[in-house]
């Protein structure tokens, strides 16, 4: 099993996820033991390909088909001459089926099985988690949260089965508990709560064994979300032709920048010149003119003092950014209030979405040529609930979003999702140091800036998310994540559409 193998791009929720193994057994003959045993194998080797050194592994197993992928490890590892443990979760009694085949093959192949006290230690060595599957409804009981703190108080590192346990596998969810590892292989369907929401932080890396499931059967069960990264997406901008004049790429509008608040829009306007935007100009307060003239000449800048001083210069633009730096004033509101009423594209963000989800100044929001940017905190007011409740299902909150406001909309934050005509995508690129000021303006200005140049709206919001992650991935490698600033993402977002890098 190789780490370099990309993940599949269908993502499943766990019913999906035993539909999928259902239709392997019972409809393709597969038996569930030689599922089982398969997943034990993938398993062995990627812990063996991480941590080839270590000679001691503790199993964590639950009764529960999880647990007999537990036991199938436990029996390899015994194969192998390794120092293996087995703490039990539960009654032996409770185990059954293809999970009892294997915990007796595991005793058979000397494998000491013991319960689970509460009191164990553990010293050193890699411990498997394979408490708790995809089947959990609930927040996890006080034996396996007991088993749980044991796992993440021991420090030692982690191998989690299909999912870590306590991880909600179809919202990323932590149910109360959940184990935190540095490695998760998933099996025959890509779970889609890994790879956004808590998931990334729980599951370390990804891998996904298929375990020979043959490819008809992904078709019986068809996903509705989508993982994507800029390989997924292929060349995203055509090769210029050689008598391309400025005009064939389209003409950016950042409309933002309340007083003190210049250098959102000056972000979002390079981001958008940077990505190949033929122009690009700039409304904003007229005391920021000459500190965006200084920061890049080649931008435009008007100065307006009031939406019908701006009104003149939305005739031009081929696709309008409003939103960084905007603020909440009544200057910000006229501005947005003119916006509106044009038949441009839109690329709405930051406060023009807080002023957009109150209703007084659009009453009744919505188009279908806009994309809506909105971190956690935005969407809670667009949808007028809390933050807690966006994150504790991410791909329910950006889909109603999308169905009351139309066009495109963009939940960011770990693992971001898109939603456009029914379709989820899930970008997992991306690292902690983009929790920093100004990300979300350069954003905007690559989504607008793609726009300019003729992408669809999806297209641009899928692009301009991939191009953004991936750009802030190759920075952080070089230069770590603590300090990485919106800007430093630019100038590689640009070398990543020209393709000088992947």
């Amino acid at each position: 099993m190789q780490d370099d193998k990309p993940l599949p791009e269908p993502l499943y929720t766990a019913e999906q996820s035993q539909e999928l193994d259902r239709t392997a057994i019972e409809e393709y003959g597969i038996p569930g033991i030689t599922l089982m045993q398969r997943a034990g194998q993938a398993a062995f080797t990627l812990l063996r390909e991480v941590w080839p050194d270590e000679e001691e592994i503790t199993v964590l197993s639950g009764t529960g088909n999880n647990g007999g992928d537990g036991f199938a490890i436990a029996s390899l590892a015994r194969q192998h001459q390794l120092s293996v443990r087995v703490l039990l979760v539960g009654a032996t009694g409770k185990i059954a089926g293809d999970a009892r085949k294997a915990y007796d093959a595991a005793l058979l192949d000397g494998v000491t099985v013991e319960a689970f006290k509460g009191s164990e230690t553990l010293g050193s060595g890699v411990i498997v988690d394979a408490l708790l599957g995809t089947g959990l409804a609930g927040d996890v009981r006080s034996d396996h949260q007991q088993a749980i703190d044991l796992i993440n108080n021991s420090k030692l590192p982690v191998l989690a089965i299909d999912i870590p346990s306590g991880l909600c596998s179809d919202t990323g969810r932590v149910l109360g508990r959940a184990v935190k590892a540095e490695h998760t292989v998933t099996f025959i369907g890509l779970k889609q709560g890994l790879l956004t929401a808590r998931g990334p932080a729980y599951c370390g890396h990804v891998h996904f064994a298929g375990l020979q499931v043959p490819d008809p059967i992904y078709q019986r069960v068809p996903s509705h979300c989508l993982r994507y990264d800029l390989a997924s997406l292929g060349c995203v901008m055509p090769v210029r032709p050689r008598d391309a004049h400025k005009g064939m790429y389209g003409h950016v509008l950042v409309v933002g920048g309340d007083e003190g608040m210049p250098g959102a829009v000056a972000m979002a306007c390079e981001a958008a010149v940077r990505i190949g935007a033929g122009l690009v100009s700039v409304a904003t307060r007229p005391e920021h003119i000459s500190a965006l003239v200084s920061r890049r000449p080649e931008v435009m800048v008007h100065g307006v003092r009031s939406g019908q001083e701006l009104e003149p210069l939305l005739e031009r633009p081929s696709v309008i950014v409003i939103g960084p730096g905007l603020g909440r004033s009544a200057w910000s509101e006229q501005l947005l209030q003119k916006v509106v009423q044009t038949q441009c594209p839109l690329v709405v963000d930051a406060d023009a979405l807080n002023i957009l989800c109150e209703g007084r100044v659009i009453p009744k929001p919505g188009r279908d040529n806009w994309v809506l940017t909105p971190h956690p905190g935005e969407a809670a007011r667009l949808l007028d609930t809390s933050t807690e409740d966006i994150q504790a299902d991410r791909f329910k909150a950006v889909k109603k979003i999308q169905r009351q406001y139309g066009g495109v909309a963009v939940l960011k934050g770990a693992g971001s999702l898109i939603a456009a005509d029914n379709v989820l995508h899930l970008c997992h690129l991306g690292n902690p140091g983009m929790a920093s000021g100004g990300m979300g303006d350069v954003l905007s200005g690559v989504i607008g800036g793609l726009l300019a140049q003729g992408l669809t709206p999806a297209m641009a919001a899928r692009a301009g998310v991939a191009l953004h992650a991936r750009a802030a991935d190759l920075v952080a490698a070089t230069e770590g994540e603590c300090g990485l600033l919106a800007t430093d993402l630019i100038m590689c977002m640009k070398h990543l559409v020209n393709g000088k890098v992947n």
